[in-house]
């Protein structure tokens, strides 16, 4: 018999795997590309819920990488459109609690290259947004207009 996480199987918490491999089986944790993939990610993450107490540690890593995955999804939907590049960078830098001294280190520069990119005081050039594209895993042109 198959097991799918699809609404006409629902999957209650209690017949779920234990183990991570069996769990993977169900549900691949892979980087979330669009909202049906998040979707499916949130629906077998929800099978958790409230039973934090109750997990064995495979499912406890399990779900930590699923929430992992979509917080690092719901991070870049901002309106992409609405805001300009560095917008986007200060957003990004907000929500990761970073500061421009950690931005200077994503980019290699001096101290003060981080703090001056936020204030936009220096712009975001194509090496920036390629480092800034591996760091935040998002395509360099993100942080391009």
């Amino acid at each position: 018999m198959k097991t799918s996480i699809h609404k006409k199987n629902v999957i209650r918490f209690e017949d779920l795997p234990r183990d991570y491999e069996a769990l993977c089986h169900l549900h691949l944790p892979r980087k979330i590309h669009d909202r049906a993939k998040y979707d499916a990610t949130a629906e077998m993450a929800a099978r958790f819920a409230g039973f934090e107490a109750a997990i064995s540690p495979d499912q406890a890593d399990y779900f930590d990488l699923l929430c992992t995955l979509m917080e690092a999804w719901e991070k870049l939907q901002v309106p992409r459109q609405k805001l300009t590049p560095l917008e986007r960078l200060q957003h990004l830098v907000e929500q990761s609690t970073m500061n421009g001294a950690d931005l200077s280190r994503i980019l290699g520069g001096s101290r003060q290259l981080g703090p001056m990119v936020l204030r936009g005081a220096r712009s975001i050039t194509a090496d920036h947004a390629r480092a800034l594209g591996k760091h935040f895993e998002v395509p360099a042109g993100f942080f391009i207009e």
